[in-house]
């Protein structure tokens, strides 16, 4: 099959094309890198003409909250009439577990309008929402930095490898169309605190991390029930302390 994965060259997409061509399809990494923008529709025709599938795994250059929400509505509105015109088989889309729930959080909002219209396109489609990536703790924790402190929430999260998120868009892409919604996450579910001070002890990171009911993720409150699954979920083969070993 021709599969396209736009957002081809970002964390996700690479491993996703990779492992795409280890299965004998052809897989084409799409991203403005190979002249191909999603958001103005540059070179979409083009690279979409004969394909099968169609991944989205790109991510916004900005996260202020007008920009986000222009990026994933033209761009999705984009590529929906394109791979309606050409011709797709199947549309999938890579969402994040509880961007329903958390409507303060302006990232969310504009994934949770990405889904809306993937969902109103007339190209049979899947969505994966997946918790957060191993990759961004040390973002993370940097972000809850005061007083040399890394002060994070408290609250239950479950974040899963890059790598087993590009094992299951593969799966995904690879299969039928749900025309449905499915939730992907890590093996482990702990406080958040704890995953994030793992992370920066496996780095050498002297800093203390505090766990605090309170504090936000990207500005909003979270509990329990934010960013995990709540219902049946796929779960990635990699636990955290095999992902540090790595780094």
């Amino acid at each position: 099959m021709k599969i396209v994965v736009i957002g081809g060259t970002g964390l996700i997409g690479s491993k996703l094309v990779t492992k795409l061509k280890q299965q004998g399809h052809q897989a084409v990494a799409a991203s403005p890198k190979s002249g191909v923008n999603a958001v103005t529709g540059e070179g979409l025709a083009a690279v979409l003409a004969g394909a099968d599938v169609v991944v989205d795994v790109a991510n916004a250059p900005s996260w202020e909250p007008a920009a986000v929400l222009e990026f994933f509505e033209r761009s999705s509105k984009n590529l929906a009439a394109t791979e309606a015109a050409a011709g797709v088989k199947h549309h999938v889309a890579l969402s994040i577990v509880g961007t329903d729930r958390s409507p303060d959080i302006a990232y969310f909002r504009a994934k949770l309008a990405q889904e809306t219209i993937v969902k109103a396109s007339p190209v049979p489609y899947s969505i994966v929402r997946a918790t957060q990536f191993f990759e961004f703790l040390g973002a993370i924790a940097d972000m809850g930095e005061a007083e040399g402190r890394i002060v994070v929430p408290s609250a239950l999260f479950q974040p899963i490898a890059a790598e087993d998120v590009a094992d299951r868009l593969a799966e995904v892409a690879m299969g039928q169309p749900l025309n449905g919604t499915i939730d992907i996450a890590g093996p482990e579910k702990a406080p958040f605190n704890e995953f994030v001070a793992r992370r920066l002890e496996a780095s050498g990171d002297a800093r203390p991390v505090v766990g605090d009911p309170k504090a936000t993720y990207y500005g909003a409150p979270i509990d329990d029930t934010s960013l995990n699954p709540l219902g049946e979920a796929r779960l990635g083969k990699t636990p955290l302390a095999t992902w540090l070993a790595r780094l």
